[in-house]
C-alpha cells in the first residue's frame, strides 16, 4: 500500500520531467552536436538521446523510444556513429544541458542552495529505480553523475523519466496501442504533442495518422470528430494508472515529504524555464 497522497509521484514526474527535455528543443544542442559534424536535427536527437546505448542501430532505437518510424530512424543510425562517438555525443549533451539551463534559469537559481537541495532529491528517488526491462533507464543509469548541481539535477531528472517512460512503452504494449496509435490517442487528451508536431519530428505522414485514428475509431475509442469516447478517456486513465504502479518506487523511497518538496521546488524552475521560452508555443494540442 502506497505511503504516498493520491497522484503525489506522477506530479512530482510532471514537474521534473520537462526541465529534462528542455536540452532537445534547445539552439545548444545542435550547435554542440554541429561542431561535431551533425548537422541533420533528427539525427542530432537520436544520437543525443540515444548515445547511452552505445553505438546501436535503428531497431534499437525504434524498440526504446516507440513512437518513431524506423525508416526516419534508419536514415541516421547507424551512420551519426561515423561521425561522432556515442562517447563525445554524451560530451556534447552535456555541455549543451550546461548553456540551456544556465540560460533558461539563470545564474541566481543555478548557483542556488534550493537547485542543490532538488537535485539531492531526485537523486535519492533514483536510487530506488531498477534496471529490468528497462533499457533507456539502464543505459542513463550507467553513466556518472555529473558534479555540478544544475548538471546532477538534470541527470537526475533523466533518470525518473525514461525510468517511467520505460514502464510506459510497457502499459502501451499491453492496452495494444502501436506507436501512431498511442500518439493520436494522446494527442486527443490535449496534453499530447500536435499532429503538426507529430508529422514533423516522427516520420509519419499525414495517411499513417488518419489510419490510426481509423483504428481508433473502430475500437471505440475515439468518436466520429475524433474526441476521446468515455472508453477512450477510461483507456487513457488506465495507461497513466498503470504506468504511475510501474513507477512507484522512486517516490515511495523519497517519501511523502521528500516528494511534496521536489515538487514545489521542480515546479519552480520550470515555471522560470518555460517563461524563458524553453518550449515551443505550439508543441501542445489537438489540432
Amino acid at each position: 500500500m502506497s505511503t504516498l497522497p493520491p497522484l503525489a509521484g506522477r506530479r512530482c514526474h510532471n514537474a521534473v520531467n520537462p526541465l529534462h527535455s528542455t536540452v532537445y528543443f534547445s539552439p545548444d544542442l545542435g550547435k554542440e552536436l554541429g561542431e561535431l559534424g551533425i548537422d541533420d536535427s533528427n539525427a542530432a536527437y537520436f544520437a543525443a538521446r540515444g548515445a547511452a546505448l552505445g553505438a546501436v542501430g535503428p531497431g534499437t532505437v525504434t524498440a526504446t523510444f516507440y513512437n518513431f518510424n524506423r525508416d526516419l530512424v534508419a536514415r541516421h543510425l547507424p551512420a551519426v556513429w561515423s561521425v561522432a562517438s556515442p562517447e563525445a555525443v554524451l560530451e556534447a549533451r552535456l555541455r549543451a544541458v550546461d548553456t540551456t539551463l544556465r540560460r533558461l534559469l539563470g545564474p541566481e537559481i543555478i548557483d542556488s542552495a534550493e537547485l542543490a537541495e532538488a537535485a539531492e532529491l531526485a537523486l535519492r528517488a533514483a536510487e530506488a529505480c531498477t534496471r529490468h526491462a528497462r533499457p533507456l533507464y539502464a543505459a542513463h543509469a550507467d553513466l556518472p553523475v555529473p558534479e555540478r548541481p544544475h548538471l546532477a539535477y538534470w541527470h537526475a531528472a533523466t533518470l525518473l523519466r525514461e525510468h517511467r517512460g520505460d514502464g510506459h512503452l510497457a502499459a502501451l504494449l499491453a492496452a495494444g496501442l502501436d506507436p501512431v496509435e498511442a500518439l493520436a490517442s494522446h494527442t486527443a487528451t490535449g496534453k499530447g504533442m500536435s499532429p503538426r508536431w507529430v508529422l514533423a519530428t516522427r516520420g509519419w505522414r499525414r495517411n499513417d495518422w488518419e489510419d490510426a485514428t481509423e483504428r481508433l475509431r473502430g475500437r471505440g475509442l475515439l468518436d466520429g470528430e475524433g474526441e476521446l469516447t468515455e472508453a477512450g478517456v477510461a483507456l487513457r486513465a488506465e495507461l497513466e494508472d498503470v504506468t504511475d504502479r510501474m513507477d512507484a518506487a522512486p517516490y515511495e523511497h523519497l517519501g511523502a515529504e521528500g516528494v511534496a518538496r521536489l515538487t514545489e521546488l521542480a515546479r519552480g524552475f520550470l515555471f522560470t524555464a518555460a517563461s524563458a521560452g524553453a518550449f515551443p508555443a505550439d508543441l501542445i494540442g489537438k489540432s
